[in-house]
């Protein structure tokens, strides 16, 4: 009886061990050392809040054109947003003056450049600046990391593995060669899986993480395996014990 549950939890304990392949990240970054970055700027999506600023020599000028004065530096960036441009499903703000305003198809770069054209070409400014922030970015983490959750960011790029940060990175029983992205690419839903064991992704679109990305971290195998009978070591220790206490009574 003793030799059989010794065995059980040798088989246990073999069914729950991960080995450190699966663990490491990047296992072949050398390979990508030394590359130049392709940096890109996502483009526009319905729900998203622009943050517009225009500005010219003349500051008076521009006070119509501005839906935040320059004084409004300071503001936090919740108050931004409900002062900011919200995107229609349409893709279309209204700004002053100029009315209903068509950001399909563009970047806030692209996006700034038209505007500053605009009010320069109909006559409204004469060499204006114009700067569009992105001010509701936000991308969602879930599964297996220590954080999940949904997590604003302001930088125009931040990288997958910066995302992960931000949700405290993946558990132990996260399954590093199946990390799932979800992404709206033109009304389109695109899915693709991620091994963070290789490092052949960084080169690839899904390097940089876009606004709106879901990120899920799928469990890996001896994590499905303990589901609903053991779900972790101190949990099998205890059975374990129980077990050879209840032996060694009986076989008194």
């Amino acid at each position: 009886m003793s030799k059989y549950v010794y065995s059980l939890f040798c088989c246990i304990l073999i069914s729950s061990c991960v080995s450190p392949k699966e663990i490491l990240y990047l296992q072949d970054a050398e390979q990508y050392a030394n590359k130049e970055i392709s940096y890109s700027n996502a483009k526009i999506l319905p729900n998203d809040v622009l943050r517009i600023n225009v500005s010219a020599l003349v500051p008076e000028s521009v006070i119509p054109y501005n839906k935040v004065s320059s004084s409004a530096g300071g503001m936090s960036v919740e108050l931004m947003q409900l002062d900011g441009y919200l995107v229609s499903e349409n893709l279309t703000i209204n700004f002053p003056i100029l009315g209903i305003l068509s950001v399909a198809n563009m970047t806030t770069q692209n996006f700034a450049e038209f505007l500053k054209k605009k009010l320069e070409d109909d006559g409204h400014l004469r060499n204006p600046t114009v700067d569009v922030r992105l001010i509701n970015a936000k991308v969602t983490v879930l599964g297996q990391v220590n954080q999940p959750g949904t997590f604003n960011f302001t930088e125009q790029n931040i990288t997958l593995l910066q995302a992960l940060g931000y949700a405290g990175d993946l558990t132990i029983n996260g399954k590093r060669e199946d990390v799932m992205i979800m992404r709206d690419e033109e009304g389109v839903r695109q899915i693709t899986h991620i091994d963070l064991t290789s490092a052949d992704w960084l080169e690839g679109p899904y390097n940089f993480i876009k606004p709106n990305d879901v990120i899920v971290v799928n469990p890996n195998n001896p994590k499905v395996k303990s589901a609903g009978f053991i779900g972790n070591i101190g949990t099998l220790l205890s059975v374990v014990s129980i077990l050879l206490t209840t032996v060694v009574l009986i076989t008194k």
